[in-house]
């Protein structure tokens, strides 16, 4: 199966409420940066065991960890959870940029140093996570 096949069966399989609203962050996040890098994370480590939640990733970009080596990762994540859905922009140096930024403006969310989490787009503003997500585009 193709990243884009694993990307539609992962957001189809999300309970109907997150469905919608999945489908159309990837639409806005692909008509963002239309010929980005897709990514799909199956949340499992090498072993199978999972260690986090599926993701959906977008663009891409070199990480450097302390020791000096590289990877290449996504620059935005998109990920269903218990609570709603989370999105991920990575790379942001400064961890209270996203916080200060968009937090108030955005409504109903949570905003961490990288993550963005809300129940459903009716309780954000989503215009301003737009314009959050093309920060993380442009600014790696």
């Amino acid at each position: 199966m193709n990243i884009k096949e694993q990307i539609k069966e992962y957001i189809s399989s999300q309970p109907e409420s997150k469905q919608g609203d999945m489908q159309e962050l990837h639409k806005r996040f692909l008509k963002l940066k239309p010929k980005c890098k897709l990514w799909f994370l199956d949340g499992k480590d090498s072993n199978g065991k999972v260690v986090s939640n599926p993701n959906i990733g977008y663009g891409l970009q070199n990480i450097e960890y302390a020791d000096g080596k590289t990877r290449e990762f996504y620059q935005i994540g998109l990920s269903a959870n218990t609570a709603g859905i989370s999105v991920y922009i990575m790379g942001i140096k400064d961890k209270k940029y996203l916080a200060k930024t968009f937090g108030k403006k955005l409504g109903k969310a949570s905003v961490t140093g990288y993550c963005i989490k809300f129940k459903n787009l009716k309780d954000i503003n989503i215009d301003i996570l737009e314009a959050a997500v093309k920060f993380g585009f442009e600014n790696m």
